[in-house]
């Protein structure tokens, strides 16, 4: 009896051991998976951006909210105004009223929208700085894994399921790359031309998404950074004098001009 009870306590002692492993092992297992999916939908998010695409109506399935915090400063420094901007597959509002033909309904608004340069003057038009005044916008995506489960891919339309399903935010930063203006002639006109032509993509996934819409805290946040040779353009221009109202921005890789 003594020695069965000897062995009990061996056993015992070696299963507090093992099940106090194992919740570190399925939060390891967690983690990795969810890095794997992050790694996967960065690669997709960012070669479409790059590309400028636009017949990417699948994404419809997956973004389902886009949010554009946007700032006006005067050529001082000092704030004009600020707001923001909200898109969802029902409905979308921009600079304080609806626009329902900007839903995210289709591919080419989701690119679009998520192209949205950081700095942009009254017209809308991408700017290198803020130093002469104008808009400073900040894109957050809340998409649904493109990677994953089948049962949480289309058709599946069960809330439950939908809600459970993993989930992450996308901050998107398109900015031009810094280059020196102050210098002599030719090369400030130089410099001038690369920033309107090299742009730094940076998107930033923060997960998970939790139900009350906040991202939860990953540390540190996974960016993804490339650099776009080429223009933007611009297109579904609607604008009013004095303010923007709504423009789609792609890229136009490839499309490096030098003017004299």
């Amino acid at each position: 009896m003594v020695e069965i009870a000897i062995c009990l306590a061996i056993i015992g002692i070696a299963l507090v051991a093992i099940i106090g492993v194992l919740p570190l092992g399925i939060n390891v297992q967690k983690d990795n998976r969810e890095e794997t999916l992050i790694d996967q939908d960065a690669t997709v998010f960012i070669e479409n951006i790059r590309n400028g695409a636009r017949g990417l109506d699948d994404l419809t399935n997956y973004v389902f909210a886009i949010t554009n915090s946007w700032t006006f400063y005067n050529a001082n420094g000092s704030v004009k105004n600020s707001g923001g901007n909200s898109y969802s597959y029902t409905n979308a509002f921009a600079y304080g009223g609806p626009v329902p033909f900007m839903a995210l309904t289709n591919g080419l608004n989701i690119i679009g929208l998520l192209s949205t340069p950081e700095y942009l003057d009254i017209n809308g038009v991408p700017l290198p700085d803020l130093s002469n005044g104008g808009y400073s916008n900040h894109v957050v995506a809340s998409v649904h894994s493109l990677s994953g489960q089948a049962a949480e891919k289309p058709p599946q339309d069960n809330p439950i399921i939908l809600g459970d399903s993993f989930s992450y935010k996308i901050i998107c930063n398109n900015v031009p790359v810094a280059v020196d203006t102050n210098s002599v002639s030719g090369v400030s006109a130089y410099n001038r031309q690369l920033t309107a032509n090299l742009h730094e993509l940076r998107l930033t996934f923060l997960w998970p998404l939790l139900p009350n819409g906040r991202a939860g805290a990953v540390t540190p946040p996974h960016t993804f950074a490339t650099t776009i040779a080429g223009q933007i353009a611009q297109t579904n221009v609607n604008g009013q004098i004095g303010q923007i109202d709504q423009v789609l921005y792609f890229f136009q890789p490839q499309s490096f001009t030098n003017a004299p």
